[in-house]
This record gives C-alpha cells, structure tokens and sequence, in this order.
C-alpha cells in the first residue's frame, strides 16, 4: 500500500477509477447466473467507495482545522 494522498485531484481520479471498475463488474453480470455471493461482492465494493470518500473527506477536514 502507499502513503495517503492528499491532492484532491488524485482522491477524485482514485475513486473515479474505482467507480469504472464496478461500472464494469456490473456491466459484466449475468443476471441469470447471479447469486447471493455476486451481490454481498457489488455491496462490499460500494461500501469501500463510501469508505474512502469519508476518509478523504476526514482528511480535508483535518488538515483545515
């Protein structure tokens, strides 16, 4: 793992990479053959996207304080 960053510009680019992935995941899914393990992965990608917004925004927050 690398150091954090703190360049807004890298944090938007990080999750924006981020999102396309799961764009693809899901693009990629089969409905038919989708099942319970498929979508607790979709979640459990989703809730480290929301993981790292906060932290980036914690960040910001206390670099301004």
């Amino acid at each position: 793992m690398g150091s954090p960053t703190h360049d807004k510009g890298l944090q938007v680019d990080f999750l924006k990479r981020r999102l396309n992935m799961f764009i693809d995941v899901l693009d990629a899914i089969d409905p038919e053959d989708t099942d319970v393990d498929d979508i607790d992965r979709l979640i459990s990608m989703l809730d480290d996207m929301e993981s790292k917004c906060r932290e980036f925004n914690n960040r910001e927050v206390s670099e301004s304080v």
